[in-house]
This record gives structure tokens, C-alpha cells and sequence, in this order.
């Protein structure tokens, strides 16, 4: 039985309790052993920690002869993000890393929709105006060229490849300092039972 009845309970839990070293231990235990996205997606202030459930976006370099970007120019990102529910965490892979695939609006937007976070494989810019929000956001880094005439979000709520992880809808992604882990959803009980046992 879990020492939890529902994912604010778990969320709560982990965010005392755990830290991504302990959860990967115990993966690895299970034969989850390729769950950690690369190391180069950090978080944006070595304090934050982010723990949600994942809200997969896929995103692509813009073609060069996409001309109907000119009126829609990030694709299907405003509805991606509008799209987000409380203790999901925004997740999107897919482009060059060329440009910035979130910024102080998105946080902004996200933080009223009770969003838990955002993991970007990617470049993430207005760092200062994050900074001030609190808002977990974990990526490439800063850079600050937009994704608009670069890039655009194709997909939402389908599973997206970050490197070699599969992140689907409803896993749970835990970041911290160390990494940034996913969860995948029929394992998180046993998972995070047996993490907060060797905790």
C-alpha cells in the first residue's frame, strides 16, 4: 500500500524526502536503467526541484519554405501550453539547438495553470525574469534567440525521444542538481515506494 493517496501526497513526499540519485539507484534495481535525460539539461538555479507529471511536446526546426508560419509563428506551442494541468511538467525535444524554447511568458502562463515545471531539450532564455518567478525550468542553458522563423511545436501529448528516454504522457519527471529523471507511469508506485524505503 502507498504512503500516498494521490500525486499532490507523492509530490509533496518526494520533494522532502528524495533525490534523484536515490530514485536512479533504485531504477536500476528494476531494470530501468536508461532513465536519466542527458546531462547537458540542467537546471536553471542549482536549488530548484521539479517533480510532475509529464506533458510530452514535440517540436521541430522550421522548414524553409514554411510559409504559414508567418501567421502562426510558433506552431502548435500557444495551445501546448494552454493545454498544461496542475502538477504537469512541460516537456519538449525535437529541434537543432539553435534557439530558445521557453521564456518569462511561458513560465508565467504555466505558474497560473499550476504547472509543476518545464524540461526543455533546448535552450531556454529570459533567465533573470524565471529566476524571479521561482519557476523550475531545467535546459541546455541561456540563449536568448527566439524560436519564432526557427522552430515551432508540431505535436503535444504524444511521446517524445529525448535522446535515448522515451517520455510518454502521465510518466513523472523528477529534477534536481544531479539530473533530470523519468518515471515511467505503470512503475512509479513500486518506484518511488522502494526510493522512499531506502531514503
Amino acid at each position: 500500500m502507498p504512503l500516498w493517496e494521490n500525486d499532490d501526497d507523492l509530490f509533496s513526499l518526494a520533494h522532502r524526502e528524495l533525490f534523484t540519485a536515490v530514485v536512479g539507484d533504485v531504477m536500476d534495481g528494476l531494470g530501468f536503467n536508461h532513465q536519466f535525460l542527458p546531462p547537458h539539461i540542467r537546471p536553471l538555479h542549482p536549488d530548484m526541484v521539479l517533480i510532475g507529471r509529464a506533458m510530452p511536446v514535440l517540436s521541430e526546426d522550421l522548414p524553409a519554405d514554411a510559409t504559414e508560419e508567418r501567421e502562426k509563428p510558433f506552431g502548435l506551442m500557444l495551445e501546448a501550453l494552454d493545454d498544461l494541468a496542475p502538477n504537469e511538467t512541460y516537456v519538449t525535444a525535437g529541434p537543432s539547438p539553435r534557439m530558445a524554447l521557453w521564456g518569462e511568458l511561458m513560465s508565467t502562463r504555466a505558474m497560473r495553470l499550476g504547472a509543476a515545471g518545464a524540461v526543455l531539450d533546448g535552450y531556454s532564455r529570459d533567465t533573470r525574469a524565471i529566476l524571479g518567478l521561482c519557476f523550475p525550468v531545467f535546459s541546455r542553458g541561456s540563449y536568448a534567440q527566439d524560436i519564432a522563423q526557427r522552430g515551432r511545436v508540431v505535436d503535444f501529448r504524444a511521446p517524445v525521444s529525448v535522446a535515448d528516454v522515451t517520455v510518454r504522457p502521465g510518466d513523472i519527471i523528477f529534477g534536481d542538481i544531479d539530473g533530470v529523471l523519468c518515471v515511467p507511469q505503470d512503475a512509479v508506485d513500486e518506484v518511488f515506494a522502494r526510493a522512499l524505503e531506502k531514503a
